[in-house]
């Protein structure tokens, strides 16, 4: 067994690596770039060696560099988690020849799996189901058309060397396969350097369901079960479950077969996933296959009981697989949300800065956090925007779906944006929970993209009685410290109203043990709670149900987040609450003359100039953060009066960029 290893890479994963290689008694090595100098990954490893700049092309894409920091520190093995160079078949041959082992497969299954039409030629010859298409690149338009036509619509272009959502079009006619096979190849050849485009048949209703594999090098391979990943993004996974709520023992039988056959005809070592897609009559066709370890795997070692980390250092150091494909356990339902540094509320634009508070839910039976940051640390725009991984584990999957809540209303996150609301909402949506969607019910359930009007809290009296039991609690606290006299002590009364945006609410709180009775229109709730001023995290008791939020005052407002619903509320008298709506509203500023930027990053691109015309949909300025180019277009014909950022600043959120005239 190696007595060292390398982690080439960063953040959840590089710390997820180095928890199992202490468990295994193995040191560890990290790498950083000078943006993660002070980065959780780390301070966990036993050494650490910086490799250059905060840019991925100048430190952690650089295998020189990797190679140069095992030589110098003795590291034996390098894991490359996912991303960056998993999947790099010159550096996994590089290492080899270096004498230094990859812990993943070997270079000559990596470029096998690599190719999209090499890897679809591949598995045909293995008897693996796959997507009727056109396996060869295509040279025109034309060619695109007549071949769509054949196949029969819809069809979909796709970029052979293409990934995370690039050079990928659905055509439903002449005209659409025309224009995607000119518009794939042009996106292709920018993104990856590779122009080449193929076509195949369109499934509809289509799901994403992978298995999960595991091969040594004495010719085992094995199925650990399948992983549903078809709650997606624009072409990114959101919420990854195991097992899959659509597919019987039958078909997940049948995927796992051929999924071994094909690693097998690759002579795959290592852990692996072969990606399908299932129609609604459960048809099952080839995707491609992943040839590391993949960023849902957790929701597999959850069901089964295994260590995918550990599997492939004990395979990369020659063992041979310690049980049979018989021994593979399902047990129970295991759900992964990814945590992401992004406002949902925005488009889902990228926010990066510093977590002024970070608190994951406590890990505990059937919850499971990994994460690479800290309270206090950086989201920087080099790299991507995971924060954390929350996972949980229960019997069935609505314990499953139940826990996910919990832990979802537990997980405080300040000083950037995230996608809890987002997930949260997710959560509780009706389709979601009866298992009936496919890889389209994101966009088809939120076509118009996600905002408040998206959340509609079902008992939005817990709010208000969360928000006036803070409010108490701090009177409390001013009367206690106020220096009154006893017996002469401000009398506070027990009829509060609380204002909740346009709806108000009067309730009556008479004390109880550990609370108060909360009386609204004739209803009268118990809340009860040991909570103190400051914390975050309110646990208590709503007629007996515990319950989890989140509260904090911010001035004269308390603020309650619940199951992804945020509200801002005022406690105040009767008498009070009559005088604010007697006072006029202040106007708010016009910043319709303005660009603002939507979101922290770089100017990359500022093409305007004072007195310049602009008609709508033009360009006026390009935003890079966390490895995405935003494009900022005109949405009226306008004229530039003054140019307030350079190419090559820093902006802040809704900092101006452009005022017009």
């Amino acid at each position: 067994m190696f007595k060292k290893i390398l982690i080439a890479n960063r953040g959840e994963i590089a710390c997820r690596v180095i928890k199992t290689a202490r468990k295994m008694g193995i040191q560890t090595v990290a790498v950083y770039s000078e943006a993660d100098v002070d980065s959780r990954h780390v301070e966990l490893a036993d050494e650490a060696v910086c490799i250059g700049p905060p840019p991925s092309k100048e430190s952690y894409l650089v295998a020189d560099k990797i190679i140069a920091a095992c030589k110098e520190t003795g590291a034996q093995a390098v894991h490359p988690g996912y991303g960056f160079l998993s999947e790099n078949e010159a550096f996994a041959k590089r290492l080899e020849e270096e004498g230094i082992v990859f812990i993943g497969p070997k270079h000559y299954s990596i470029a096998a799996m690599g190719d999209k039409i090499a890897s679809k030629k591949l598995a045909l010859e293995a008897k693996v189901n796959t997507i009727p298409g056109f396996n060869e690149a295509i040279d025109t338009p034309e060619q695109a058309v007549e071949i769509a036509k054949k196949i029969g619509y819809p069809v979909m272009i796709k970029a052979s060397a293409g990934g995370g959502g690039k050079g990928l079009r659905v055509a439903n006619n002449d005209k659409e396969a025309h224009e995607g096979f000119s518009s794939c190849r042009t996106e292709a050849k920018n993104a990856f350097g590779d122009d080449r485009v193929f076509i195949e048949k369109y499934v509809e209703e289509p799901r994403h369901i992978e298995i999960q594999l595991i091969g040594d090098a004495h010719g085992n391979c094995i199925y650990l079960n399948e992983r549903e990943c078809s709650i997606q993004r624009r072409h990114q996974k959101v919420i990854e479950e195991a097992p899959s709520p659509f597919l019987d023992e039958k078909t997940r039988k049948a995927m796992g077969e051929q999924a071994v056959a094909l690693a097998k005809a690759v002579k795959y070592q290592s852990a692996g996933t072969v990606e399908f897609v299932v129609g609604k009559d459960k048809s099952f066709y080839f995707l491609e296959m992943n040839t590391r370890l993949q960023v849902e795997h957790p929701v597999t070692e959850c069901i089964t009981g295994l260590d995918l980390v550990e599997l492939m250092i004990r395979v990369a150091a020659g063992e041979k697989l310690p049980f049979a494909q018989k021994d593979v356990k399902l047990n129970g339902w295991a759900m992964e949300c990814r945590i992401n540094a992004e406002d949902p509320f925005r488009n889902f634009l990228p926010s990066t800065g510093r977590l002024t508070r970070y608190s994951p839910p406590t890990e505990s039976d059937g919850v499971r956090v990994d994460t690479g940051v800290y309270e206090g640390g950086e989201i920087s725009m080099y790299y991507d925007s995971m924060i954390a991984k929350l996972i949980v584990h229960g019997a069935s999957r609505s314990q499953a779906i139940a826990k996910m809540r919990d832990a979802l209303n537990a997980f405080v996150i300040r000083g950037v944006s995230s996608n809890i609301a987002f997930q949260s909402a997710l959560m509780q949506h009706p389709r979601f929970q009866s298992g009936k969607f496919n890889t389209g019910f994101i966009a088809e359930e939120f076509p118009k993209g996600f905002s408040a009007e998206s959340l509609v809290h079902e008992d939005p009296l817990l709010l208000a009685a969360v928000a006036a039991f803070a409010r108490l609690r701090y009177i409390d606290r001013a009367i206690r410290t106020s220096g009154q006299l006893r017996g002469h002590e401000r009398k506070v009364g027990n009829e509060w109203t609380v204002l909740m945006g346009d709806v108000k609410y009067s309730l009556t709180l008479n004390p109880i043990g550990g609370g108060y009775a909360v009386t609204h229109d004739g209803q009268t709730c118990e809340l009860r709670s040991n909570w103190r001023l400051g914390d975050l995290l309110f646990r208590g008791t709503w007629n007996g149900t515990p319950v989890c939020l989140q509260v904090e005052r911010l001035g004269l407002r308390y603020r309650v987040t619940h199951w992804g619903t945020q509200a801002d509320m005022m406690i105040m008298t009767a008498h009070a609450a009559h005088l604010l709506s007697l006072m006029p509203d202040k106007p708010k500023p016009d910043l319709s003359k303005f660009l603002l930027s939507p979101m922290p990053g770089l100017l990359t691109d500022m093409p305007l100039k004072p007195g310049q015309e602009v008609k709508a949909g033009e360009k006026l300025a390009a935003i890079e953060a966390m490895k995405m180019e935003n494009i900022l277009k005109a949405d009226q014909d306008c004229v530039v009066a003054e140019v307030m950022a350079k190419k090559g600043d820093s902006l802040a959120v809704d900092q101006p960029i452009v005022r017009f005239a």
